[in-house]
């Protein structure tokens, strides 16, 4: 096998294709990059045998054929290489990497292609579209809420679902939980999908914010094409829980708040946190928000910001975490926490023990719901 190709196209391929790859020793065959030349393009395909991925390069080919060698080298080798052409030889066992404008010649050894993982087609997988803006920005305002235990595995990935003429997607770990709903995106009916995080990190990274994506729900499987690029992943199987019963209705207090105002006051108020616990209390008066950091072995800080809000006096305890992940995501100048009170006997402060949602103001299509903490 012998072809010629641009180092800066080939290393853009490349990079992804290590984003895909977990295993990292150079005895596995999953630290490998399939190469396979032919029809005067490279198709270049990458797995760590859940997620799957495949690109075409243009090259120029000299001689046909397909091989595998260990990504990481191949990576650091043209990382190391100036803009230009490169020839990569193949003879037996042997790669030859070549730059055309320095002398300098670098070998690597190569295992044949028939021990690779067989990655398959998406040819006949029916594909629909996506604008990829509004793909990534449900991808964004939900994977973080994922959880990390193994042994919830359905609730370790992004639960996409079709109902009606909206497109939903969730993640909760139990504690919390994110939601985004799309409507008029024109999408066919599918099988409600639980997704893993990788593949939809990998889309977040690689897809434009202009134009569309394609998407397929087949099976057991999502596929999703970027121009040239796809993925495929196994899906998680498992039955994701009913997130429209956690969802509060009916909530009749609220509080808004300028979001520069409380991410500032919660990066300061949260470095006397207990890491171990993440708790801060909102303080909530008529027109004041106290954020306190509860006494701990560092000490206490607190902060008072204003907020809209005109009622009896109510405390609340929430993860600080769960506030600051949404307000990343929040695209509005003010958010707004909704929720229910205990009425309190007179005298005491009122509090809040039953789901808060947090939303931007105006509302848009997502909402994170938030359970308190007891202190």
């Amino acid at each position: 096998m012998k072809f010629t190709f641009d180092r800066d196209a080939m290393i853009k391929e490349i990079a992804i294709a290590q984003e895909v790859i977990t295993n990292k020793s150079p005895v596995s065959i999953l630290s490998n990059i399939l190469l396979i030349a032919e029809n005067n393009q490279l198709v270049i395909k990458a797995t760590d045998s859940t997620l799957k991925f495949t690109t075409v390069v243009p090259v120029d080919i000299q001689e046909e054929g397909r091989t595998t060698i260990f990504c990481d080298k191949f990576m650091s080798i043209l990382s190391s290489l100036p803009s230009g052409d490169v020839e990569f030889i193949q003879e037996d066992i042997e790669v030859t990497i070549k730059p055309i404008s320095k002398r300098f010649t670098a070998k690597l050894k190569s295992q044949t292609s028939d021990k690779f993982p067989e990655i398959g087609t998406s040819e006949n997988v029916p594909f629909f579209e996506l604008p990829s803006k509004d793909f990534k920005e449900m991808i964004r305002q939900t994977i973080f809420a994922v959880s990390d235990d193994r042994n919830r595995y359905f609730m370790t990935g992004v639960y996409l679902v079709k109902n009606g003429d909206v497109l939903t997607m969730v993640a909760t770990d139990g504690r919390r939980l994110s939601c985004d709903n799309k409507t008029g995106l024109n999408v066919p009916d599918f099988q409600p999908a639980i997704i893993p995080t990788k593949i939809l990190q990998c889309i977040l990274k690689n897809a434009p914010d202009e134009g569309n994506i394609q998407v397929a729900v087949i099976d057991k499987s999502i596929f999703v094409k970027i121009g040239n690029l796809e993925f495929s992943s196994v899906l998680i199987e498992g039955q994701f829980p009913n997130y429209q019963k956690v969802i509060p209705e009916n909530l009749t207090y609220s509080i808004m708040v300028n979001k520069a105002d409380l991410d500032a006051a919660l990066k300061r108020t949260t470095i006397m946190v207990d890491k171990k616990v993440s708790r801060i209390i909102f303080r909530i008066s008529s027109g004041e928000l106290k954020l306190i950091s509860p006494e701990s072995d560092s000490g206490s800080a607190d902060e008072i910001i204003p907020c809209r809000y005109d009622g009896q006096d109510i405390s609340m305890a929430l993860n600080f975490t769960y506030v600051t992940e949404p307000l990343k995501v929040i695209d509005s100048e003010n958010v707004v926490f909704d929720f229910n009170i205990n009425e309190a006997n007179e005298g005491e402060e009122a509090s809040i023990t039953k789901a808060v949602i947090m939303r931007s103001e105006p509302a848009g299509d997502y909402i994170h719901v938030i359970m308190p903490m007891n202190y």
